[in-house]
């Protein structure tokens, strides 16, 4: 007798306890609600997140708050695919645009990625020249070449840049290769952004300069001028260069907000069939 005075009250606080909680959890989950129909999702994450740390024994209503959850990020993902191509379609207008002032090489027999260059620095109007000469990849993918056909064998890997009182040097090329055109023997060698010391940067820095000192470094240094034309010519294509960068950073983030939106429609036709 003693023991069930003392487990009947027990038992009566701990149902008091869980009703309070659960009143609680619904509580949350309602605002919670609330904010999901007033568009404030991040609100309603915090509000769902706080059901989950603060009531774990509440089930029935940590499922319906899990259920929210995925509506509420199902949300979050349409409007932002629905930004992404709002965004992607003013990226290829700006494109389109653009382009029309470079010249695209591309031959489709063995080619999927062709190649812009700027009409100066095209092949056909500089057979013969020493100089730098840009593209750009049609995925935003900018390079320089380093061209040296002024005599003897130099073997180049490396290209300096240099103003008055700077200058800016490549690393050695791991991509030297030797052509020839009518006989003559031209060196070539290519430097990506990014793995090029600096030296895009630099020439676009002094966009503004009538020419630059010029050096080919191999066996032996040659030294000539980068006058005004390729200097625009590496300006222009930088400019191309990232507005084709952020298109392909816009498509990879259409195809992870499509497959988060994938999975989460799985999730919550899951969940209905187990309702």
């Amino acid at each position: 007798m003693k023991f069930q005075r003392f487990i009947v009250p027990l038992i009566m606080v701990l149902l008091a306890s869980c009703g309070q909680e659960e009143k609680k959890a619904s509580d949350l989950l309602m605002r919670a609600e609330q904010s999901y129909s007033s568009a404030n999702y991040n609100e309603a994450k915090m509000q769902i997140d706080s059901i989950r740390n603060l009531y774990p024994k509440v089930f029935d209503v940590r499922k319906k708050a899990i259920r929210l959850k995925q509506q509420v990020e199902l949300k979050e993902q349409q409007i932002s695919l629905e930004y992404l191509d709002s965004m992607m379609t003013i990226k290829k207008i700006l494109l389109d645009s653009m382009k029309v002032a470079f010249v695209l090489e591309k031959d489709t027999a063995y080619q999927e990625i062709g190649n812009y260059f700027y009409p100066t620095q095209v092949v056909e109007k500089n057979i013969g020249r020493t100089f730098l000469r840009a593209c750009v990849s049609e995925r935003g993918e900018m390079s320089i070449t380093s061209i040296y056909c002024a005599g003897g064998s130099l073997n180049h890997t490396s290209v300096k840049v240099s103003s008055k009182d700077a200058f800016a040097q490549t690393p050695a090329s791991p991509d030297v290769y030797v052509t020839t055109d009518l006989g003559k023997k031209i060196e070539k060698a290519d430097y990506k952004l990014g793995a090029d010391g600096g030296v895009i940067g630099f020439i676009i820095a002094n966009k503004d300069a009538k020419s630059l000192k010029l050096e080919f470094i191999g066996d032996r240094t040659y030294k000539t001028l980068m006058y005004s034309q390729d200097i625009k010519a590496i300006v222009e294509l930088s400019k191309l260069a990232q507005v084709l960068l952020s298109i392909e950073e816009i498509k990879k983030e259409q195809k992870e907000a499509n497959l988060k939106i994938q999975f989460l429609n799985k999730k919550i036709a899951e969940f209905s069939v187990e309702e």
